[in-house]
């Protein structure tokens, strides 16, 4: 029988699930300690986080610690995987748009949940991408002056992979990790399968699907995290091409892939992609579930089609 321990975390609901009740406590610990590495080495709220100290140093480059450069590469890698969908050297959009802070100090009283964002009427022209400029290579990192590490996705999900392995090989039983719909799994599942009901938000379709021990699942949405700019409903999926939110074609994204990192960045360059994703998607294998904003549900690769735990779509 399965044990759940829930907690709250970088504004997320964190949880862990073990087949061994007796080892979940230790789990949990481990878990925690996983995500408080991940965070003190890059997080960009953090004034004496490694990335944060190290700033500015990195335009001459910098010798940073093997968390913060596996984190690096692992960031890089979902930029190869996506064509440059997603990018980490976003921070200084985000922050210009006002992602300066955690996003549970942000004004999101104005921003209701499922909304969708207003597009600007002009949008710049394409940038060189960041992400090609990024120089790592043996433990030195460098980021030009004009770049600003923002690791928050890639970082999430790498967490979630991390933890999973740590808790599956310390103790030696099977596990779930979920933070904030970034999941990763790894040792035996409870008979045989993990089953998951996706679901991104109230209203939305819903679908309970099986997941195979050691695979991943990861959601993106666009009608979470958001917040008011300037008049403007902003979420926090950017286009790297211009530095601004994602058009909103899909109200979600979800994949399910062999770790979370691939998960991840697949379902934030669906959001990316738009109206292309689906194309996309099916090209590179993924099994994906795209949700557009009339709530209807598209299919990509072997997505499991198990069972609807709910046929209703909500309008």
């Amino acid at each position: 029988m399965a044990a759940t321990q829930l907690w709250t975390v970088w504004g997320l609901e964190a949880s862990v699930v073990v087949t061994d009740p007796g080892a979940l406590d230790d789990a949990a610990a481990l878990v925690r300690a996983t995500l408080t590495e991940v965070e003190m080495a890059c997080s960009r709220f953090r004034s004496d986080s490694e990335l944060s100290r190290l700033a500015p140093r990195l335009p001459a480059g910098a010798c940073v610690g093997p968390t913060l450069a596996r984190l690096v590469e692992k960031a890089l890698l979902a930029a190869v995987w996506t064509d440059g969908d997603v990018d980490p050297t976003l921070g200084r959009d985000l922050a210009a748009l006002g992602y300066d802070r955690d996003i549970t100090s942000l004004d999101v009283s104005t921003a209701p949940r499922g909304s969708t964002t207003a597009a600007p009427a002009v949008r710049v022209a394409r940038r060189t991408p960041g992400w090609q400029r990024i120089g790592l290579a043996d433990g030195i990192l460098q980021v030009p002056a004009d770049l600003q590490l923002d690791l928050g996705a890639t970082a999430k999900a790498v967490a979630a992979d991390l933890a999973a392995q740590s808790v599956s090989t310390t103790l030696g039983c099977g596990v779930l990790v979920n933070l904030g719909g970034d999941i990763a799994t790894a040792g035996p599942a409870p008979e045989g399968r993990w089953e998951i009901l996706v679901q991104d938000d109230d209203g939305d379709p819903a679908q309970q699907i099986s997941l195979a021990p050691g695979w991943a699942l990861a959601t993106s949405s666009t009608s979470k995290r958001r917040w008011l700019r300037e008049g403007r409903n902003v979420h926090h999926i950017l286009d790297p091409r211009f530095g601004l939110p994602a058009q909103t074609v899909w109200r979600s994204a979800t994949v399910a892939a062999p770790s979370c990192l691939r998960a991840n960045a697949l379902s934030t360059a669906a959001i990316v992609r738009g109206h292309a994703a689906r194309g996309w998607l099916d090209a590179v294998g993924a099994d994906a579930r795209l949700v557009d904003q009339q709530r209807r549900t598209l299919c990509t690769g072997a997505w499991p089609r198990l069972q609807q735990a709910q046929a209703a779509h909500h309008g």
